[in-house]
């Protein structure tokens, strides 16, 4: 039966059409078409020669790099499952999702050896010749290059079907756990004709790939252009520097670029030398992961004078939803737009499940292409979410007269800082781990660089004198067992009796954010 080649089987076929254009390149390497799908064929047999086939899975924890790119290439010719760690969490945070996934191998980076070697013993399920590492050698792993070095470049023998799973990638839960999120080929494939068209990508464009290629957005606005059979220049991100950002445009003549609001404006923000940096190139921008005001689309429209912008709404288990449209800009500020071409997959329900009407706010449902299909091995929860065929990641929003979305609320408190997802009840734990403390709630308060930073409210217990605990002591708890993004950035200590709360003795975070958002 025919049916639409997945990335790593499109890849071959732009290693032919488009042999000696430079597919990947980075501050220091460039490889052709040709010379990638060499290197991913070697890469997919060094895989399969540790035992993995398809089904089983191979966890990466590493920063952009073209290494991470040859990764998610090489596992979708093989069917092996890759799952993408974020390099900016700790110890036993990886360790719970190498666990749950149920990973047989492991890539790291050298920069993140540190995190893994403490935790190496507790990985029940990689024996200890499965980790590879990228870049300088290191004792326990084998080397990136060695490792594919000898291996036969011809493709490598594997029947991989749309509807077979790709990419299970970790979410944050409301529970403080993190959600495995089975991605399928199809789902993928479906976001690269469905964006390339609607968006206008053709294979001219060059992509700078500066967010995390552990998340969504990476996978679906990098891996596009590779689709495609344009290029892509690999840049970390945990380097992300403004001045170098704007250089590269520069340098490179890079035509589209994916960025949250805090990159937007840490650019709008630099020197005057770097911002006579020649950016005419880029014809095209995203912005996505939190909304963007209105000024600052004017400013970002101003410094990139040939770009369009765009505003994208998803997540990790939906996948592209709606976008918001160049035309759109200023005239729909706070609006995410509408649906995307060939679709009209979206629902605002009550609480039974009732479409409400235009103009009134329900919960965002939908049911497109690029949807998930369900969680690792969380039936319940899949079931939580789903109302039939239709998904909410839990978003309040409206819809008016014009058919624009609009996002009101989140209904679970979720927290947006510098594009990373944060529920309170993961920071809340933490906090509370604290001898002292009694109670506490995180709230997201505005901040002009983040976005929104975390804020912990505290209350401490009886007998405790507020000026034996400091905000330092909470975050050196705190620094123990979350990653720095999910760290709170203000701790505000305040009596118990001043803690908002339902009759039932559940903490009001909407009250908390009002009240302290009008105080600052």
């Amino acid at each position: 039966m025919a049916h639409w080649m997945n990335l790593g089987q499109q890849f071959k076929v732009n290693a032919k059409r488009h042999a000696d254009k430079p597919a990947l390149k980075d501050q220091g390497r460039s490889f052709t078409y040709a010379e990638t799908n060499r290197r991913v064929n070697r890469l997919a047999h060094g895989l399969m020669g540790l035992g993995l086939f398809k089904g089983d899975k191979v966890a990466v924890f590493m920063d952009n790099c073209i290494e991470i790119i040859e990764l998610y290439l090489a596992t979708a010719k093989t069917g092996i499952i890759i799952v993408p760690i974020n390099f900016r969490l700790v110890g036993p945070e990886v360790e719970y999702i190498v666990n749950n996934a149920d990973a047989k191998a492991m890539v790291v980076q050298d920069q993140f050896t540190g995190v893994i070697d403490p935790i190496k013993t507790n990985l029940a399920n990689i024996p200890a010749h499965h980790y590879v590492v990228v870049g300088e050698e290191a004792d326990g792993y084998n080397a990136y290059e060695t490792f594919i070095a000898g291996n036969p470049d011809d493709e490598p023998d594997a029947a991989v079907a749309p509807a077979d799973t790709w990419i299970l990638m970790y979410t944050s839960g409301t529970t403080g756990k993190p959600k495995g999120v089975i991605r399928s080929h199809e789902s993928h494939i479906a976001f690269y004709l469905i964006n390339g068209l609607d968006m206008g990508f053709n294979d001219h464009d060059y992509c700078l790939n500066v967010m995390p290629l552990c998340h969504i957005n990476s996978t679906f606005y990098t891996f596009l252009f590779l689709y495609l059979g344009g290029s892509v220049y690999v840049h970390p991100a945990l380097a992300f520097r403004a001045p170098e950002v704007l250089r590269i445009v520069e340098a490179e003549r890079i035509t589209f670029i994916s960025l949250i609001p805090t990159h937007y404006n840490l650019i709008l923000n630099v020197d005057e030398k770097d911002r006579r940096r020649d950016v005419g190139s880029i014809r095209k921008l995203l912005c996505s992961s939190a909304p963007v005001r209105r000024k600052m689309k004017r400013e970002i429209i101003d410094f990139f004078p040939n770009a369009e912008l765009y505003e994208g709404y998803g997540s990790t288990e939906a996948g592209s939803v709606t976008v918001l449209k160049p035309e759109d800009q200023m005239t729909k500020t706070g609006s995410i737009g509408r649906e995307l071409l060939g679709t009209d997959f979206i629902k605002i329900l009550d609480d039974r499940g009732n479409a409400v009407p235009t103009g009134e706010v329900g919960e965002i449902y939908s049911c497109g292409p690029t949807l998930f299909d369900e969680y690792y091995k969380l039936p319940e929860k899949t079931a939580a979410s789903f109302k039939g065929d239709w998904f909410s990641a839990g978003d309040m929003g409206m819809r008016d007269e014009n058919g624009y979305y609009y996002i009101v609320d989140r209904k679970d408190n979720m927290i947006i800082t510098g594009g990373e997802n944060v529920y309170p009840s993961e920071v809340e734990e933490a906090v509370g781990s604290h001898e002292c403390v009694f109670d506490c709630a995180c709230i997201g308060l505005p901040d002009e660089k983040w976005g929104e930073k975390i804020v912990a409210v505290v209350t401490l217990k009886e007998g405790i004198d507020g000026s034996s605990v400091s905000e330092a002591d909470i975050q050196a708890c705190c620094r123990e067992r979350l990653a720095g993004y999910k760290r709170p950035k203000e701790v505000i200590f305040i009596k118990n009796d001043e803690m908002p709360r339902t009759t039932t003795g559940k903490i009001l975070h909407r009250k908390l954010k009002d009240r302290y958002e009008n105080s600052n």
